[in-house]
């Protein structure tokens, strides 16, 4: 296990060590912790209590770490002052939070920062945390006033217009009034303030959380629980046993798509609570939330908290502070939730443990799963890795017996999974053109489905209307100005009037807005190129735009959604359109891969998937994997209910052995395959990897930093430094990129080479972004 992060200190401090300090992690990027002087009178805080310290010219709310002495070449500051009377973070998770830093290479008040609920780390709200989750409310001081009639004469005397107002109103409700209501009226908190001061008026302070549970519930909180299947109640026993053990163990739960992993997961939760534990259940996405919610209340009612970044502020607010307050047995949450203060936790569960969902892309860059099982091995519980198509990592563990093997072979009731029928877009490209977005086989099978009433998912990873504009006179695409890629098209249309699905010619009726996907630049679609001036703008590509709107023009009496990151934005809309489409207001769904894991819809019969192979083109290592991944999760939507399920993948490659063994839901034979070539090519999991970025504001200036970083790591022992080069995305948010790469057997050495490298050069910290087992490395 890694050792702890270093603590640092600001400057020269006189005299012998002093056992009266503290390390702080503070909310700075990058940053190691600080050593801050205890004063005199003051009790030390305990790991986990926020204080007030100074940094440079301004004062800044930490998170105390543990004890610490003072280097005497070290001048330490003192703390201002302490916030918090008990650890407002559980030592344990500030623990973690440390390890977390110190594994991928972070500053650990980044770490300590994702642990914390919205508005905990500024000075000002530091303050109130405790009354954000309450309401005050006002009452009339009856006895002060002379009775229930309301103020005496000599009382009203007096008072202000302003004051007289709200005494009247509060009159008139015996129970009192909140002060959003009184605010409401019109009457100020200095009003009220002055009220209670002269004893007019009394205050009352109330619990008064927030609940996002109450949409997530739904219907199928108040569903009888099913009765376990044979392969259900064997994973179910073999897990118990583990979760009983007392210590830490890990488990890989492969099942099928549609054998009931869900099931498993509450009975087991149930069990470990009849224990006194908790559970913590992670999700890869919020759109899987609501559903996960409605199955746990079932079992565990009020007692199940939520935790994701679709909340609001002040709903994950008084989430993480009821799970503080120890009145929950189950948090629900995406990646972020694995930091939940919680204690007594006994079991953890990772659902669909392969998404990439899991790892974050902005400091500190951690991945959700492999803290998952880091906090479980510190706590001593049983962490269940759960998938359809398990990550490498994890299936490479359980393969040699790291963890153990759990797996339900079978689907609930033994019902067949979706048959799955391969088309070679070539051909068809051949016969009807290159415009073809729906294939003629996707085609009959949407309408045969919406013949019998049934419904379809059909599906691309690539949102927008275009994939890009060119000229077709000088061939120059529409590029972003700050980023080395070119614009998608949203809103665009490109059949002419009157043509048909598929027959029309591209560049006709162009409009719509460009815009790129990594910095949000964008502009109206322009008529001439910006280069020539040549009008012959044409689009190439689609996204799922494009799909929505042919699918409208096949079967305009369909009732069509679409789900993508343009279609969720506003709160409740994900929900929504999932709510409707397992209602049956929904004929058909196209989507993106949020369609594509987790949910499960009785009705759904076909599954359709364009462009399968759009992601095997891209340089990076795991796209076969995600590309397998994508397609069995996706086929494994369709005939989940009484009717047989059948899914049409469309593609250029029908030959690659990611789709082929997709097709035939042959994991283990995926597995075996894949293993080998990153073997071969000593990939992980079988060595581990970081990815280091290096910026710059030119491209020269990011080369010349990165080479001077690659000669830091340099004589290397055990591991190599692979570049630098050019970044296969050279150029993002205005600012030029270079890559290379740290590979060998174990992280420790790298990381350790590259902290040494990073410390003999402080001033390139701030451009460098550093990504321990990443997920891709584009």
């Amino acid at each position: 296990m890694p050792s702890p992060p270093s603590i640092r200190g600001g400057g020269r401090l006189p005299g012998a060590p002093s056992p009266r300090a503290v390390a702080v992690a503070v909310p700075v990027p990058y940053l190691d912790a600080l050593t801050y002087l205890v004063p005199e009178g003051m009790t030390p805080p305990k790991p986990g209590v926020r204080v007030r310290v100074p940094l440079g010219k301004r004062s800044v709310v930490g998170t105390v770490l543990s004890p610490t002495s003072v280097d005497p070449a070290i001048e330490a500051k003192p703390i201002q002052a302490v916030l918090d009377q008990d650890p407002f973070v559980p030592p344990a998770v500030v623990e973690l939070c440390q390890w977390m830093a110190d594994y991928y290479v972070a500053g650990v008040g980044d770490a300590i920062g994702v642990a914390m609920p919205p508005g905990s780390r500024s000075r000002e709200s530091a303050f109130r945390t405790v009354r954000v989750a309450h309401a005050t409310t006002f009452g009339l001081d009856a006895a002060r006033l002379g009775g229930p009639g309301g103020p005496d004469g000599i009382t009203a005397k007096r008072l202000t217009a302003s004051q007289r107002l709200a005494l009247e109103a509060l009159a008139g409700v015996s129970s009192g009034l909140s002060s959003k209501a009184l605010r409401e009226r019109g009457i100020s908190a200095a009003v009220l303030t002055k009220l209670v001061a002269a004893g007019l008026a009394t205050i009352r302070v109330e619990r008064d959380e927030r609940d996002p549970l109450l949409i997530a519930a739904g219907a199928a909180a108040a569903e009888v629980a099913p009765a376990l299947t044979p392969d259900q109640q064997s994973a179910f026993e073999t897990l118990r046993v583990l979760a009983e053990g007392g210590a830490f163990r890990a488990a890989v739960l492969y099942g099928v798509t549609g054998s009931g992993k869900t099931e498993v997961y509450v009975r087991l939760a149930e069990t470990v609570c009849a224990r006194g534990l908790r559970v913590l259940v992670l999700v890869p996405e919020i759109a899987l939330t609501p559903s996960a919610v409605a199955r746990f209340q079932r079992t565990f009612g009020g007692r199940v908290a939520v935790q994701h970044s679709g909340l609001s502020d002040g709903e994950r607010h008084d989430q993480w502070h009821r799970i503080r307050r120890g009145e929950v047995d189950v948090v629900i949450g995406t990646r972020s939730a694995v930091f939940a203060p919680m204690d007594r936790l006994g079991l953890i569960i990772v659902d669909e443990e392969h998404d990439s969902s899991y790892k974050q892309e902005e400091a500190p860059r951690y991945h959700g799963r492999d803290v998952a099982v880091m906090r479980a091995s510190r706590e001593g519980a049983l962490v269940v890795l759960g998938s359809a198509t398990p990550s490498l990592e994890s299936f490479r563990n359980a393969d040699t017996g790291r963890y153990a093997r759990v797996s339900l072979d079978r689907r609930v009731l033994d019902r067949p999974l979706a048959s799955v029928r391969l088309v070679d877009m070539r051909a068809v490209y051949a016969e009807h053109g290159p415009d073809v977005v729906i294939g003629p086989d996707l085609a009959a099978a949407m309408g045969d489905r919406l013949a019998k009433g049934e419904q379809s998912l059909v599906l691309l990873n690539r949102r927008g209307y275009a994939t890009s504009v060119f000229c077709r006179q000088c061939a120059k695409p529409l590029e972003c100005p700050h980023c080395s890629v070119s614009l998608t098209v949203h809103g665009g249309r490109r059949r002419a009037e009157g043509a048909s699905a598929g027959t029309a010619k591209a560049g006709s009726g162009v409009r719509g807005r460009a815009r790129c996907h990594y910095c949000n630049y964008s502009m109206p679609v322009p008529p001439q190129c910006p280069a020539c001036a040549a009008p012959y703008m044409e689009q190439a590509g689609f996204g799922t735009e494009r799909v929505e709107e042919e699918v409208k023009a096949l079967y305009p009496e369909a009732r069509v959604a679409r789900i993508d990151r343009d279609t969720i934005r506003k709160r409740g809309a994900l929900t929504g359109l999932l709510t409707r489409f397992a209602a049956g207001e929904i004929d058909v769904l196209v989507g993106t891969q949020m369609i594509a894991k987790g949910h499960d819809f009785p009705r759904v019969t076909l599954v359709g998937v364009i462009s399968a192979d759009v992601g095997l083109g891209l340089p990076d290592f795991r796209a076969a994997e995600r590309t397998f991944q994508l397609l069995t999760q996706v086929a494994g939507r369709a005939g989940r209910g009484e009717r047989v399920g059948e899914a049409i993948i469309q593609t250029l490659n029908p030959g690659h052995y990611s789709v082929e063994l997709a097709c035939r839901q042959d994991y283990l034979g995926f597995y075996e395959k894949e293993v080998a070539y990153r073997r071969a090519m000593q990939y992980p999991p079988l060595f581990a990897l970081i990815n280091v970025i290096v910026r710059g504001t030119t491209e020269d200036a990011a080369m010349t930093a990165a080479h001077m970083l690659a000669r830091g790591m340099q004589p290397t022992e055990g591991f190599l430094v692979l570049g630098p080069a050019p970044a296969p995305l050279g150029r993002l948010r205005g600012e030029y990129r270079v890559q290379l790469f740290l590979k060998g057997p174990t992280r420790t050495k790298m990381r350790d080479a590259l902290r040494r490298a990073l410390d003999g050069l402080p001033e390139l910290r701030r451009r460098v972004s550093i990504d321990v087992d990443p997920m891709t490395v584009l």
